[in-house]
């Protein structure tokens, strides 16, 4: 006899409630479609590939494009800094987004591309012939352009193609002994990047506050901070938010980050909403350096367990009591959902402490517990981070490697 539902499982029940809630959202929200070229035509890309593949320096051809990134270094670490300098102004966009180019010339040729893509936004502002919509945003870009422009402000990574990708430096990333990397979700791009409502729900905004509780946390360790959101982000709860695809798009450039930082600084992860998805997915490719990965407010990380995730670093997990995320369903249905909670104890993440942390958006807000514990985890201060039981679990245990392990 076919059983009923009456009858079924709890785990029939959970996977209809999760399809339940995928059904509404995407009734309320929509699908979600690849994002709309702006700035830089479709084959802005090929043409700087080609420049570059066509030209010499010092007689040499230039490295390949998908040559690793210790060649990369090796490469640019043999020439004069005249010769640096060159590639920097003639090829602009891929110097900036080369992972193994040195980091000070990548804020260099970042700036370039910068003034390129800030020049072809105010033509397009003053274009009547486009739609009033399409002038508005040509003026929020030529904004954004202008205060990533401002000052001495360190971009590590810049793509004004489509709806834009950003990564920026806080600190010296050469002399640090400690890196953190804010990894955030849905919604962000270009516009995204910073805010002046709701400062700390923003890329710019979280890093900043990061770094600045990590040197009130402990000044005599040399810290860097970067705002990674060079990954194409899912634009608002819709179909892309549910699936791994742009997650997995994203763990590839997050992993190779990692592995072209300067130096042997040991590195942390911080990874917010879907980009606990990125990092999960990053997590087994991530090199040795890599010490922790901390996520918060995580739909999932598409493991079963923390030991699932393949990496020795350190998994830390919260979430606050007020977070919406705690409502979707933590299952795979054939590839909707991230699967497992990280904050359920069979996971077997180290569990923090979230206290004031109001809300979804609130983790980097200062003077919040969830702010506090990022930042001790980021110097490597494991013993005063602040758990979510008043056992203090989370200073122990089975996920990850122990504190004072990988560098």
């Amino acid at each position: 006899m076919t059983p009923t539902i009456a009858s079924s499982s709890p785990t029939v029940w959970r996977t209809l409630l999760a399809l339940a809630v995928i059904f509404v959202l995407l009734a309320t929200s929509g699908w979600t479609g690849p994002p709309r070229a702006r700035t830089v035509p479709a084959d802005a890309w090929g043409a700087a590939a080609a420049a570059w593949r066509a030209d010499r320096i010092g007689g040499r051809p230039l490295p390949g494009l998908t040559a690793p990134s210790a060649r990369l270094a090796a490469f640019f670490a043999s020439l004069r800094p005249a010769q640096r300098n060159r590639l920097a102004e003639r090829h602009p966009l891929l110097v900036g987004n080369l992972d193994g180019v040195p980091v000070r010339l990548r804020y260099q040729a970042n700036r370039h591309t910068l003034r390129r893509a800030l020049a072809a936004e105010r033509a397009r502002v003053a274009d009547r012939r486009l739609s009033a919509e399409g002038r508005g945003e040509a003026a929020r870009r030529v904004h954004r352009f202008s205060s990533l422009l401002s000052g001495a402000r360190q971009i590590l990574a810049f793509d004004p193609s489509g709806k834009g990708r950003v990564a920026e430096v806080f600190g010296d990333l050469e002399r640090a002994e400690r890196v953190s990397v804010v990894v955030p979700g849905v919604d962000t791009h270009v516009l995204t990047f910073e805010k002046t409502a709701r400062r700390y729900t923003a890329p710019y905004g979280m890093a900043e506050s990061l770094y600045a509780a990590q040197r009130a946390a402990e000044p005599r360790v040399r810290t860097a901070v970067i705002a990674w959101a060079d990954y194409t982000a899912p634009t608002g709860v819709g179909m892309d938010a549910m699936t791994g695809k742009l997650a997995a798009e994203g763990s590839l450039r997050l992993a190779s980050l990692t592995r072209a930082l300067p130096g042997s600084s040991r590195v942390s992860l911080f990874c917010h909403s879907y980009g606990s998805v990125v990092c999960g997915l990053a997590a087994r490719r991530l090199p040795p350096r890599v010490a922790d990965i901390a996520v918060a407010g995580s739909p999932g990380m598409r493991a079963e367990t923390a030991a699932a995730l393949g990496t020795r670093a350190r998994v830390w997990a919260m979430r606050d009591a007020d977070d919406w995320i705690a409502d979707v369903p933590h299952l795979d249905v054939g590839g909707l959902g991230h699967g497992a909670d990280p904050v359920a104890p069979e996971f077997g993440a180290r569990l923090l402490s979230a206290d004031g942390a109001v809300g979804h958006g609130g983790y980097f807000v200062p003077g919040t517990e969830s702010l506090r514990n990022f930042a001790e985890i980021g110097v490597g201060t494991y013993e005063d981070v602040r758990c979510a039981d008043a056992a203090d679990r989370c200073r122990g245990g089975s996920s990850g490697a122990a504190p004072g392990g990988p560098a």
